[in-house]
């Protein structure tokens, strides 16, 4: 599923897919290139499939080498002040296993609480995820494209402005959202 939706934007124009694993194999993070890439880029989008109820280890060790104090947040950190902060993460979990009676006990909004936090600290405007749910159980070829092709709408209309963000913000779940409208973000 995540190379599918990889595929579905990577050519995008004026869109950057940035592979921290391809760039960073032995996690030694440029710090200064990560950080005028943030600069350059409106919308930060972390797509990623979700381990053990979050990032891989790459984008801890990321977040933890990047958002610097005084650079992202603190008195002087305004690098990132305005930009859109998005998670698009792929679960092999469903998405009744992600309710409170459900096998996690906790939702994925609750599980992306520290990332929502952190998007807070850094001034920036958090967005409900695009979240693929049920992966493990090896989605169907036309969900797979289904799915890319709304998270395809999703970057569109992120990149063009072409969607308000209080009807993006007001969604439980940006996957949802594209795939049920797809006339949305053409």
């Amino acid at each position: 599923m995540n190379a599918a939706m990889r595929r579905a934007v990577e050519p995008l124009e004026h869109v950057t897919f940035h592979d921290l694993y391809a760039c960073y194999p032995n996690f030694l993070i440029d710090v200064e290139l990560e950080q005028q890439l943030c600069i350059d880029h409106d919308v930060i989008i972390f797509q990623h499939p979700f381990y053990w109820y979050s990032t891989p280890s790459i984008m801890k060790e990321w977040l933890d080498l990047v958002l610097q104090y005084n650079w992202a947040y603190g008195s002087k950190g305004t690098a990132l002040q305005g930009k859109i902060f998005l998670q698009a993460l792929t679960a092999g979990a469903s998405e009744d296993d992600y309710q409170h009676d459900g096998m996690n006990r906790v939702t994925i909004a609750e599980l992306l609480a520290p990332f929502q936090a952190m998007a807070r600290l850094c001034k920036m405007t958090w967005l409900p995820p695009f979240a693929v749910l049920g992966a493990h159980r090896g989605l169907p070829k036309n969900k797979i494209e289904s799915h890319a092709e709304a998270y395809r709408r999703t970057i569109v209309s992120l990149r063009d402005q072409s969607i308000e963000m209080p009807l993006l913000a007001s969604s439980d779940n940006l996957c949802d959202f594209f795939n049920l409208d797809k006339s949305r973000g053409k």
